[in-house]
């Protein structure tokens, strides 16, 4: 067969692969390999028979070629070969032996010192060494060795910081920790800097509209749906996920979300347990089933999902958050504070929520969680633990206002008034737009403590900031008609008509018996 011919029908190949041809591909790729037995033609006959899904076949013929071991491209398509039929031990031995600093930094290239057939395409590629590393990577996390995934990773990225994979792999598993993720240097090529995104609802609006099948948007429009109890989107949103996405995660978690919403809690731990069966890595899932646990105050298996996320996803400072509220419900305060300080410290992407619900790529607070707590909630835990538990979660995630609400409550159960004001400000001023009905409760927790410290008067402008946020809230009325008592008896401690207005209440309470739910207020207010 002439040259020409055989270029031709190079030519057929290339265009039967850019048309989605696979068996016809194969069918001349085949008969140039047979005629020329050049290793470029090879090469490309594998390729077709991978992008047939023939992994097996196109394995069978790399492996048996004599440069399998000497061509780098030869020896990473073999290796994605056994990706694809996840024999993933078999997958690193072929990418060769090397090893990996902690900063990403490859110490061992004697297995990349082969040669690469395509010299005049190394400009216009992305690097060859970065796709081996993203690949070990993927491997690694296969084989649940998430410490090693995350230095391949980041070994990718220096090798290349065009590899999008990798970054996207740190960054949706939350592999990266604060320090890491906010200034992610890579060389003299490129430099990534992240920083807590501010989600507008508007905007995700608009471009669900113009991309209604961005999956990224859609978890954040799923955590907005849940935030404001928007149970009928939800439900649209889960048929048509599951519809068009039944093998992704994300998908019976939107279902999930949407029982939570409703308060059928068992339903939606069965689909959060379902997604994070369908992805291990998906946080929002791992949450989400803690979360619902927790609002069964199922304690044990809530800390079992929130421990899980809080190991497989360093960089995430919700699992660590919720920790810490769970830890509230038993009292162990010291412990949980130091654990929501250490989460604020990560602040790292979430795509992965709002669950509170509040993932870099992304930061938020998804809503599946137990909520922010609202008015000082008694609770059961040794102080000294529930500190550092809150503690930790601050370390992670410096930036959510949810964490310095628990933190407070923390201060004021320790009674540490004078904390507890400091942290329910620094909640405030954290809060990224204007005050909505989610935040009254900590302007409720604020009023509480100033009250506490005898500042009736800021203590009333906060109760009456609170009133302006929801109208319907029993603690925010007691709370202000106990301050403004007490403010009553400050000014005149034995002013009759307040003395004799408590006597006549104390003693309707006495003989009419107590309301459960006036009883929990009262609680909160006089202790």
């Amino acid at each position: 067969m002439r040259e020409e011919q055989i270029e031709k029908l190079r030519g057929v190949v290339r265009d039967c692969v850019s048309k989605h041809l696979y068996s016809s591909a194969i069918f001349f790729a085949d008969k140039v390999a047979a005629v020329t037995s050049d290793p470029a033609d090879i090469y490309m006959q594998a390729q077709a028979l991978y992008l047939g899904r023939h992994y097996r076949r196109a394995f069978h013929l790399l492996n048996a070629s004599q440069i399998v071991l000497r061509d780098l491209r030869f020896r990473y398509l073999a290796a994605k070969c056994l990706e694809e039929l996840k024999e993933w031990d078999q997958c690193l031995l072929m990418l060769g032996d090397a090893k990996v600093d902690e900063h990403g930094n490859i110490t061992d290239t004697k297995d990349y010192n082969s040669m690469y057939l395509d010299k005049d395409g190394e400009d216009r590629e992305i690097n060859i060494i970065s796709a081996i590393c993203f690949l070990r990577g993927k491997a690694y996390e296969a084989l649940e060795n998430r410490a090693q995934a995350r230095l391949w990773y980041k070994a990718a990225i220096r090798a290349d910081p065009l590899c999008y994979e990798a970054l996207e792999c740190l960054i949706e598993g939350h592999m990266l920790t604060c320090e890491e993720g906010t200034d992610l240097s890579i060389g003299d090529k490129c430099k990534f800097e992240f920083e807590p995104p501010k989600y507008d609802l508007d905007k995700h609006i608009i471009l669900l509209e113009k991309d209604p099948f961005h999956l990224k948007c859609t978890l954040v429009h799923l955590a907005a749906a849940m935030e404001l109890g928007h149970s009928n989107e939800l439900y649209l949103m889960a048929c048509n996920l599951v519809k068009d996405y039944p093998q992704k995660a994300l998908s019976w978690f939107a279902v999930g979300c949407y029982y939570y919403c409703i308060k059928k809690y068992d339903q939606s731990r069965r689909y959060f347990s379902k997604a994070t069966s369908l992805d291990g890595t998906f946080a929002p899932g791992w949450i989400g089933y803690g979360n619902a646990y927790s609002a069964q105050e199922e304690g044990d298996q809530a800390m079992s999902a929130y421990r899980t996320a809080a190991r497989l996803f360093p960089g995430c400072h919700l699992p660590t958050l919720y920790i810490g509220m769970e830890y509230m419900r038993t009292h162990s305060f010291k412990l949980a504070e130091q654990v929501i300080i250490v989460s604020q410290v990560q602040n790292v992407p979430i795509h992965c929520f709002a669950l509170c619900f509040s993932c870099n790529d992304m930061k938020f607070v998804f809503s599946t969680a137990p909520k922010a707590s609202s008015f000082i909630h008694p609770v059961h835990l040794s102080k000294g633990k529930l500190h550092s538990v809150f503690m930790q979660a601050q370390i992670v995630c410096p930036s959510d206002p949810l964490v310095y609400n628990e933190l407070g409550v923390v201060a004021y159960h320790m009674k540490e008034y004078k904390k507890a004001v400091w942290w329910f400000e620094k909640t405030l001023a954290h809060v990224p737009s204007s005050l909505s009905e989610m935040w009254e409760p900590t302007v409720v927790n604020l009023a509480h403590a100033l009250r506490k410290l005898k500042r009736y008067n800021e203590a009333i402008i906060y109760y009456e900031k609170a009133l302006a946020l929801s109208t319907r809230s029993l603690s925010t009325y007691a709370g202000l008609a106990y301050t403004y008592h007490l403010q009553a008896l400050w000014i005149k401690s034995d002013d009759q008509f307040c003395t004799e207005m408590l006597t006549l209440a104390l003693s309707d309470e006495c003989r009419l018996g107590i309301d459960p739910k006036v009883e929990t207020i009262r609680s909160q207010l006089f202790t």
